[in-house]
């Protein structure tokens, strides 16, 4: 059960819990379950099955999927006061996980439980539009993702990144691969190319936009 201070903390980032039947909120407040854990931890991974729904507290969480090659893509961020549209459609379609979801900071996250999840789901029309609205925000993006992927050098991609990122980026050309779901030679390459011609300047993990007009230019195509 937890605490009157964390029930509001909760509510005030989730407004729709707050309008709740009070029997319902009860339930949640006494079932759901608060959770602290440490940067990089495993949250779940494809074939894991569903055990209810993480809603953050504070913290980020990386979604990704590794491809047959060994790469990884980001596919979106959880961060404070959004939850995980892959662990809603796992419980909507009673499936398992298809990606993973790591901790890139310390995380806090209160875990809805699966059967009272569709107990909310059923009878409390805010919740329904709070899962439902989650779902559609969360789609756009991805949608946006797939088009980039789809229509979009990695050249444009990163400048796209860098500006959107920047001014400093204090990042690994790993990590960089690995949410445009390149290779590091490649990145590691087109940031030089970049360094050359005066749009950043790189260092140790660190990347300094020094001309985002035109990093700005090359990411509109």
């Amino acid at each position: 059960m937890i605490s009157n201070t964390t029930a509001e903390q909760i509510e005030t980032l989730f407004p729709a819990l707050r309008d709740l039947p009070a029997a319902l909120r009860t339930a949640l407040h006494a079932n759901g379950a608060l959770h602290t854990v440490p940067a990089g931890t495993m949250l779940f991974s494809p074939g894991a099955p569903r055990t209810g729904l993480p809603l953050i507290i504070d913290g980020v969480v990386r979604v990704g999927k590794t491809t047959s090659h060994g790469r990884d893509i980001l596919l979106y961020r959880v961060q404070t006061g959004e939850s995980c549209i892959l662990s809603s459609g796992c419980l909507l379609g009673h499936s398992v996980y298809s990606a993973n979801g790591i901790a890139e900071t310390e995380v806090t996250l209160f875990h809805i439980p699966a059967p009272l999840f569709q107990e909310l789901l059923l009878a409390a029309p805010p919740f329904r539009e709070f899962v439902f609205g989650m779902l559609g925000d969360r789609l756009a993006e991805v949608m946006e993702l797939v088009e980039e992927v789809a229509f979009l050098r990695v050249d444009e991609r990163l400048a796209r990144l860098l500006v959107h990122r920047g001014p400093v980026l204090n990042t690994s050309h790993q990590a960089i691969a690995d949410e445009l779901g390149s290779a590091r030679e490649v990145i590691s390459r087109l940031l030089g190319s970049f360094e050359h011609r005066g749009w950043v300047q790189l260092g140790r993990e660190r990347v300094t936009v020094t001309d985002p007009k035109a990093l700005a230019d090359l990411a509109e195509g």
